[in-house]
């Protein structure tokens, strides 16, 4: 599944690798919406499917550093909403994981993060500050989260609708999402290991390398968040997931 030697893996996915990494570290310190980019891009260097299991240990490093850092404003009322819908995702993900034609998945997904967008736009433009309380709208975004963190890393978009919409603050969002995907990731990484058999000796050895690129992003992504107010903070994650769900097609 992975080359089995570094010398086997030529510069451009080194450099892919990294900057995946490194966007990865930005992320988990705030920016979130970037998920889909560091997929693309670890696709690309290693394959999509070897590139799923090479996410998971640096996902968790860049989780520890997020939850130690934003521990005092996670919010977990919105975290026990959401993960048991989450993990039923997962395990429907590891089944079908395997079988799934990607050209389905990938439209599929697309359409849902835009109809997902536009209910959200149109809340916010309500001026309204109640929020969604049907578990119809927790249950189907934790389930296709979960789905899609599973199979590609990617529930970034639907984990962010489902925060926004809930109309936690800059800070809080970020503490509260922490959790959400330290618990998640550990609990696929069992399957990663076990069943799709994507985390291996090889895949932790490149991981080590791409450590520093994740530590850099981390402490450039700490810094980034505190520059961007409340608004634009939104309108961030809106744009980037907008153009993140664009991308996937890419992949």
């Amino acid at each position: 599944m992975f080359l089995s030697a570094f010398s086997d893996i030529s510069v451009a996915a080194w450099t892919m690798a990294a900057t995946a990494a490194f966007l990865m570290g930005v992320s988990k310190a705030g920016l979130k919406g970037m998920s889909i980019f560091n997929v693309t891009l670890m696709a690309l260097a290693f394959g999509s499917r070897a590139s799923t299991g090479l996410f998971i240990p640096l996902l968790i490093v860049g989780d520890i550093f997020a939850v130690v850092y934003y521990n005092r404003h996670a919010q977990w009322k919105y975290i026990f909403k959401f993960i048991p819908w989450m993990i039923l995702g997962i395990l429907v993900g590891v089944l079908v994981g395997k079988d799934l034609p990607e050209w389905e998945f990938k439209w599929g997904m697309v359409i849902v993060i835009f109809i997902s967008l536009a209910m959200l736009i149109w809340w916010d433009r309500r001026k309204s500050q109640t929020v969604p309380t049907h578990w119809l709208f927790s249950g189907s975004m934790g389930i296709l989260a979960g789905i899609c963190t599973m199979i590609g890393n990617l529930a970034g978009a639907f984990t962010n609708i489902f925060f926004l919409a809930m109309r936690l603050p800059k800070n809080e969002f970020v503490g509260t999402a922490a959790w959400l995907f330290f618990i998640t990731n550990l609990f696929k990484l069992p399957f990663h290991v076990f069943v799709w058999k994507t985390v291996t000796v090889e895949s932790l050895l490149i991981n080590l390398r791409l450590l520093p690129a994740i530590l850099l992003g981390l402490i450039l992504g700490v810094f980034l968040v505190k520059k961007i107010n409340e608004k634009n903070y939104k309108r961030f994650i809106l744009i980037v997931t907008a153009i993140g769900a664009v991308a996937i097609l890419f992949k």
